[in-house]
């Protein structure tokens, strides 16, 4: 079984320092449609390093979002 957002994904996402953090920007990162819609978008910011603001995710969980991604983004 494939990855979805809400067993593997939404975890990813601290809700005090990231949800938080971007919805003044639009983006409500605890919100499949509003995850799933940007994906790319976040992954390039995880790419580079920019998001999170405090600290860059582990390469794995830069993985497992791709993944999540190739696998046609499950809810």
């Amino acid at each position: 079984m494939g990855l979805s957002f809400g067993k593997d994904i939404r975890s990813l996402f601290r809700d005090d320092v990231d949800v938080e953090g971007m919805k003044p920007f639009g983006l409500d990162l605890s919100s499949y449609e509003d995850v799933k819609a940007q994906a790319q978008n976040i992954v390039e910011r995880l790419e580079d390093g920019s998001m999170p603001c405090d600290e860059a995710w582990p390469k794995a969980q830069i993985e497992r979002f791709k993944q999540w991604m190739s696998e046609g983004m499950a809810p």
